[in-house]
C-alpha cells in the first residue's frame, strides 16, 4: 500500500459554530494565550431578510505546495511524506517569515506566554510539539499538524474526535475508498484560495 497522505473534509452544513474543535486543539497541544491552531470564522452572508450565517472553521491547509516552506531560511519549516507540513523547533529562529507567507494565517507566533496565573504547573504540562514535560522553545512558530502525535498511533485529530456535528473527517486521500477520497471529489467540495495554486489537502463541502 501506498503511504498515506492526510486529508481533512470539512462539512459546512453540519458546522454549528461551537468552536468544540478550538477548545480540544488548546486542550491537547497545550497551546499558550494567543496562539490557535483551529479557529472557526464566523460570515453572515445574504441580505435581509434572506441572511444566514456560515461557520468556517480554519485548520493549517497542509498544502502540496506551501508557500510557508520555501521561505523558511534555516529549513525549519518541511512537508513530512504523509503531506503534513511541521516545524523543526530546534532549527526555528522566530523570523517569522514563514506567517508573512501563509496566506490562510494558520501559524502562530509563541511569546512565551502561559496560564501559570490561572492554574499552578501549566507551564509543566507535556507539550505534544515537543514531546517534553518542561515548558517549550519559546520565540518560534507554531501551527497545527493534524495531530500527529495522534496519528502515529492511529487516532484522528482531536478536531475530529470531539466535532458535535459530525462536520470534520480526516483520512487517507491516497486511498480511494477512503470516505475522505471520496467527498474530496464530490461535486460538493472545494478549497479555500485554490487559484494561488497551494493544492491543500483541506476540503470544504458546501
Amino acid at each position: 500500500m501506498p503511504e498515506p497522505k492526510w486529508g481533512m473534509v470539512i462539512d459546512l452544513q453540519k458546522c454549528v459554530g461551537c468552536d468544540s474543535c478550538t477548545v480540544a486543539c488548546k486542550a491537547e497541544n497545550q497551546t499558550p494565550p494567543g496562539v490557535n491552531f483551529n479557529v472557526v470564522i464566523e460570515e453572515e452572508t445574504g441580505v435581509f431578510p434572506n441572511v444566514r450565517r456560515v461557520n468556517l472553521p480554519r485548520p493549517c491547509m497542509q498544502c502540496d505546495n506551501p508557500p510557508c516552506v520555501p521561505v523558511c531560511p534555516v529549513n525549519a519549516t518541511y512537508k513530512n511524506s504523509d503531506g503534513v507540513v511541521v516545524i523543526d523547533s530546534e532549527r526555528c529562529i522566530g523570523c517569522r517569515y514563514c506567517i508573512a507567507a501563509c496566506p490562510y494565517g494558520a501559524r502562530s507566533f509563541d511569546f512565551g506566554e502561559s496560564y501559570d496565573q490561572e492554574f499552578d504547573g501549566a507551564g509543566q504540562m507535556t507539550v505534544p510539539d515537543y514531546g517534553l514535560s518542561t515548558p517549550p522553545p519559546q520565540g518560534i512558530v507554531r501551527k497545527c499538524t493534524f495531530c500527529t502525535h495522534r496519528t502515529m498511533r492511529g487516532e484522528e485529530p482531536a478536531c475530529c474526535e470531539t466535532c458535535i456535528g459530525d462536520a470534520r473527517l480526516f483520512g487517507d486521500l491516497n486511498d480511494p475508498t477512503s470516505v475522505v477520497s471520496k467527498l474530496a471529489s464530490s461535486s460538493r467540495a472545494f478549497r479555500l484560495k485554490e487559484e494561488l495554486g497551494t493544492e491543500p489537502s483541506v476540503y470544504y463541502l458546501k
